[in-house]
């Protein structure tokens, strides 16, 4: 009678199993994803503020896939979600040849300038807070950059995004339409 009453280890009364329902094997993450900042932001109303989070988000693959989210929430976690979704949406493939990238680039973005050069193989990755966290979800290895004039966090995210986007391959150099990126249409058309 009392080998009928035993239960298998990790066994409820009633049958069920213990622990949390979500047990299946974790299937592999196709992207890499890093929270780069986070802001509380206020709305002013008539009773007081109302404050919210933007969360600046980017993911990749490692293997030249590379996009960025901004999106608010109530609380952070909700944040986070939504610009991950964000970004998951806005990814972008990049041209890398031989661990770095194949040209310089310049963009400008809003009022963020963002230089990206080569590098030699053994240099690493020089670069500085938001685009050094782009840069490292990409799968760059050797890579030169220089973040000028502002300090917005959110526009240099964008400028770096920008700059990636611009580049061609060496295999379309001798026959290749040079690329706009889309930053300077949209200043080329406010000036108009």
């Amino acid at each position: 009678m009392a080998e009928e009453n035993k239960r298998p280890a990790g066994a409820r009364p009633g049958g069920r199993p213990q622990g949390r329902r979500d047990q299946a094997p974790a299937e592999p993450k196709e992207f890499q994803e890093l929270v780069i900042n986070i802001d509380r932001v206020a709305r002013v109303v008539k009773g007081g503020r109302r404050f919210r989070f933007k969360a600046l988000v980017v993911v990749g693959d490692g293997k030249n896939r590379v996009g960025i989210g901004v999106a608010k929430g109530g609380d952070v976690q909700a944040a986070i979600a939504k610009a991950t979704d964000v970004a998951k949406k806005q990814v972008i493939h990049i041209a890398i040849s031989k661990d770095t990238i194949p040209h310089d680039a310049e963009v400008r973005f809003s009022g963020a300038r963002v230089l990206i050069m080569p590098a030699s193989p053994g240099t690493g990755i020089i670069a500085g807070g938001v685009v050094r966290s782009i840069i490292g979800v990409t799968g760059i290895k050797d890579l030169l950059t220089k973040s000028l004039s502002s300090t917005n966090k959110v526009n240099i995210a964008y400028a770096t995004i920008e700059a990636l986007r611009s580049l061609v391959p060496k295999s379309e150099w001798l026959n290749a339409k040079p690329v706009k990126p889309v930053a300077a249409k949209v200043v080329a058309e406010e000036t108009k």
